[in-house]
């Protein structure tokens, strides 16, 4: 414990970047849905690790596979490959509509790897000059300068000097808008079935389709980032799976790994074929250590009891929020997908989204925002309904405690 108590919040002020403002406590513990900070206090977590934690903390089964590879073979880089990262990339291909895996660290690369092979297929395969990309405002794709200035949140991307040209953003939903910029030199169109960042916005089904068949009328390539939406978090494997819309490229990160670095972008042959050896590359993509535990976490997500229990984890979130919303009058919308969930505020409590995170923890409980106005929720997809229960009655006594 010695070691433990010679750091504390405030070192984090001394020696890290001030890029985040991390919440008052510390964890250091957790299991499943529960987690305990320095102090031995216990939180109920709905927060998930930012829709990472899809099977909770310390996952039995991916906790010895960690334990297991890490006895075997941690690294190898990609001059060789490896059993873990193959067997990964035949799950991933054989339960979508990709043929090909290329595996990376984070959201962002992931992101990265996607945009490059968009614009490297159109240049390839038609011309120099097909390099646009549509994306969408309030749409969060990573924090490299490519991946953020495709992102269409300016205060992420502005202050770092010229921005990667050629793209472009129009309104989420809007499918006049796409239809207003997309032309014969775009090479993809680039979106989240959910939103995430931007404010758990989910969109619809004739937005999808129209845009589906926008990009198949000018030759551009369809791109899903479900970077959060995937994994099981909205109760298919991949929310593009509601939609009956089937996109070229999809990346996804986050919940693949249940809390250990990985992040894949597939694709189909045709696309994937357009980059050669060399064209791109990564020092610790696909590493084994890595593939263990997305193969471990695959494995559990991918069945129907998993998948089958989000909607009815969503439903209870649901009957807590409106009952209190009854209650209280603070939201004006609850929406989203599965346990991507977003609860728009309003009244008193309107653009007061981080002083309920506050409020929420000193209740114990571990909260999420999506910008000012939105409360969002991303647990385990296996949170027991004792925890939701739990966790609703100490948001509920937070909210309460603000209101007065």
């Amino acid at each position: 414990m010695s070691e433990q108590q010679s750091v504390n919040r405030q070192t984090f002020d001394q020696v890290m970047l001030p890029i985040f403002s991390p919440a008052e406590f510390i964890p250091v513990k957790g299991e499943g849905s529960r987690v305990w900070d320095q102090q031995g206090k216990e939180y109920i977590d709905f927060a998930g690790g930012i829709a990472v934690l899809a099977l909770g903390h310390c996952h039995p089964s991916l906790v010895s596979a960690v334990r297991e590879q890490s006895e075997k073979l941690w690294h190898v880089s990609n001059i060789f490959t490896n059993e873990q990262a193959l067997k990964l990339a035949q799950k991933l291909t054989s339960a979508t509509f990709a043929d090909r895996a290329f595996f990376v660290n984070s959201g962002s690369e992931a992101n990265e790897a996607a945009f490059k092979l968009a614009r490297r297929y159109a240049i390839t395969k038609y011309n120099p000059y097909k390099t646009k990309i549509i994306a969408f405002k309030q749409a969060f794709h990573g924090r490299t300068l490519f991946t953020v200035s495709v992102g269409g949140q300016a205060k992420y991307a502005d202050g770092f000097g010229p921005k990667p040209a050629d793209i472009i953003h129009v309104p989420f939903n809007d499918l006049e808008a796409v239809k207003a910029v997309i032309d014969e030199n775009t090479c993809a169109v680039v979106l989240e079935p959910v939103q995430g960042e931007g404010g758990v916005t989910a969109a619809t089904s004739a937005f999808l389709q129209g845009v589906r068949k926008l990009c198949d009328e000018n030759n551009a390539l369809l791109i899903f980032d479900e970077v959060q939406s995937g994994m099981g978090r909205t109760g298919k494997l991949f929310s593009y799976m509601h939609y009956d819309v089937t996109p070229d490229i999809l990346t996804t990160a986050k919940a693949l790994g249940g809390g250990f670095p990985i992040s894949a972008m597939i694709t189909t042959e045709e696309i994937a074929k357009t980059m050669e050896v060399g064209s791109h590359g990564t020092t610790y993509g696909g590493n084994p250590l890595a593939c263990a535990v997305g193969n471990a976490a695959f494995d559990i997500i991918n069945t129907e009891e998993v998948l089958n229990g989000v909607e009815k984890r969503r439903e209870l979130f649901i009957a807590h929020l409106n009952k209190l919303n009854d209650k209280y009058h603070v939201f004006s919308e609850i929406r989203g997908m599965g346990l991507l969930i977003g609860a728009e505020l309003d009244g008193k409590l309107l653009n007061r989204s981080k002083d309920i995170l506050q409020a929420s923890a000193v209740e114990g409980l571990m909260m999420l925002n999506a910008g000012a106005n939105v409360l969002r929720f991303t647990p385990s997809l296996i949170i027991s309904e004792e925890e939701i229960n739990s966790g609703m009655v100490k948001l509920e006594t937070a909210i309460g405690k603000l209101l007065k």
